[in-house]
């Protein structure tokens, strides 16, 4: 009970981005003519947060379903490059390794980066469980935004920024957290620059490939102002 205690506190900020957009989602696909059913099943294997409210537009207009998904994919590719620094880390959790992959998402992969455990703390069991309980908190959100579709008489609108105001936060935080700001300011500097080169639909994979790229190459560097942390235990 200790140690899931403990990771109930580290994603307790999560809670309100998880509530509001999966609520929001929710709401959307009721509108949408979808039943609970599919708000539940979408919540517990398509789990893309924000991408899963713009699927509701997309699949409303009639776009077939294999381009659905291959949108996903490249919208969501982002994870691929989330996941290379926790791989060491979660191929020794055993038959938790594919959930672990499966469920790492903006949030949690932003917890997972700036947690510190306790002496003594079974370390693998506080990331399953906080993958597991934003899994369950989505899940739920989800299902609860579905059937609140035909109770609520006020406009939702824009309750979906809630993950961006989620982000911000979590920017700041870490900016002011570590003693290093190179991985804070690469990102930054990447996102606006391919943002203005490419737009706003094409500038995610190219700003994270050259921050990655930075972040290889001045890893030494990094590791030295933030006191020799590593990220692979």
């Amino acid at each position: 009970m200790k140690t899931f205690g403990f990771a109930v506190k580290q994603i307790i900020p999560l809670i309100f981005s998880y509530v509001f957009v999966g609520i929001a989602f929710g709401i959307l696909i009721h509108e949408a003519g979808y039943s609970v059913l599919w708000a539940f099943l979408s919540g517990a294997f398509i789990y893309a947060g924000s991408m899963q409210i713009v699927m509701v537009s997309l699949m409303t207009s009639g776009v077939p379903l294999i381009m659905i998904g291959i949108m996903t994919f490249f919208i969501n590719a982002r994870h691929i490059f989330y996941g290379i620094g926790f791989v060491a880390k979660f191929s020794k959790m055993g038959w938790k390794y594919p959930y672990m992959v499966l469920t790492l998402t903006d949030e949690t992969y932003s917890v997972f980066c700036s947690i510190k455990y306790p002496e003594n703390m079974d370390e693998e069991k506080v990331d399953f469980y906080i993958a597991l309980i934003c899994h369950v908190l989505w899940i739920i959100s989800c299902t609860i935004g579905a059937l609140a579709g035909e109770m609520l008489f006020f406009d939702m609108k824009g309750i979906e920024f809630s993950a961006t105001a989620f982000f911000v936060v979590v920017c700041v935080n870490q900016y002011y957290q570590f003693d290093s700001h190179i991985p804070v300011i690469t990102g930054f500097v990447s996102a606006i620059v391919f943002y203005f080169l490419l737009g706003s639909d094409y500038f995610i994979l190219p700003a994270l490939s050259v921050s990655l790229i930075i972040h290889t190459i001045m890893k030494e560097r990094i590791d030295i102002q933030m006191g020799g942390m590593n990220y692979d235990n």
